[in-house]
């Protein structure tokens, strides 16, 4: 019994794949393909809202970002963070992004499989990240339009990884959660892994490896806006139509910042240069489409507290 019972499982049809590849980037010519992505260059930006020039990115990074400090080598993109002077920063490195500098979108997508296998460098204040905007910010600054953070780690700390959402109202009234990663010993960061999301109507998984460590449905985003920035709301009125803000496209982010409040500035010990390396960048559709979103998530929602 027990061998035909094995000959009917080997005769059975394999599941398929609900997941059907649309996009990607292996990283194999001798150029950065432009046509894909764009750059993202300085050390801030320009909030149009508060009218102010936000240096260090919101996060008081310490690098300048340059066309410069990425390229292609033996069929991988790799993004270098340099200790070099430019333009009153101490460190260069490159921020990537499917937006070209000038704002147009060349890829985003609202929906499906995001997997990306990289190698990270190792050393305090190093912070390497591979995440997601929302194109155009349909409900608001951030983070009232959304964040996804499909990988971003401290170096200081090469054996976990961290999966993130921001959400709620533009700030300061934003909101996030997330999960993390931990590795096996001596198979940190440094080495290559695979990091992915699967993001569906109402829900949203991470994995590294194939590994489901963190799944999130809970959120929600308003638009309500005050005179010092963003505003919780003070009813489900108020509030943007679930499953908001990850109902839109977002397109995809790269990046290795220096220093910055999520971990600290690099010290003696950080070896530099510091390369950020991947293999690919690959985007998947789920054949049959999606379905209505599942309903939201136990939490608390903000006019709840």
């Amino acid at each position: 019994m027990k061998h035909l019972t094995l000959l009917l499982l080997l005769a059975a049809p394999l599941a398929a794949d609900p997941w059907k590849l649309v996009w990607s980037d292996e990283f194999e010519g001798e150029k950065i393909d432009r046509t894909k992505w764009g750059f993202q260059v300085g050390n801030g930006f320009y909030n149009y809202d508060a009218k102010q020039w936000i240096h260090g990115w919101g996060n008081d990074e310490l690098q300048y970002y340059t066309e410069d400090n990425a390229t292609l080598r033996d069929g991988k993109l790799v993004i270098q963070a340099r200790k070099e002077s430019l333009h009153g920063c101490g460190f260069t490195s490159a921020r990537m992004r499917t937006v070209t500098r000038q704002g147009e979108t060349l890829f985003s997508q609202r929906y499906g499989r995001f997997e990306i296998r990289a190698r990270l460098p190792v050393g305090q204040g190093l912070w390497p990240a591979i995440w997601m905007l929302p194109d155009h910010d349909p409900y608001g600054g951030w983070a009232a339009s959304g964040e996804i953070d499909i990988m971003e780690a401290r170096g200081q700390e090469p054996g976990k990884v961290l999966g993130t959402i921001h959400y709620g109202g533009g700030w300061p009234a934003n909101e996030h959660a997330g999960g993390e990663h931990v590795f096996p010993e001596g198979k940190g960061i440094d080495h290559f892994h695979t990091y992915a999301i699967e993001w569906e109507p109402g829900v949203i998984r991470w994995y590294v490896d194939g590994t489901h460590y963190s799944t999130k449905t809970f959120w929600w985003s308003s638009s309500k806006r005050g005179a010092g920035g963003g505003e919780k709301p003070a009813s489900e009125v108020e509030m943007n139509p679930w499953p908001a803000p990850f109902d839109k496209p977002f397109h995809l982010v790269l990046n290795l910042a220096v220093g910055g409040r999520f971990l600290g500035p690099p010290d003696q010990t950080t070896p530099f240069p510091a390369e950020m390396e991947i293999d690919y960048v690959r985007v998947y559709e789920k054949e049959g489409g999606y379905g209505d979103p599942a309903p939201r998530g136990e939490g608390v929602l903000p006019f709840s507290r």
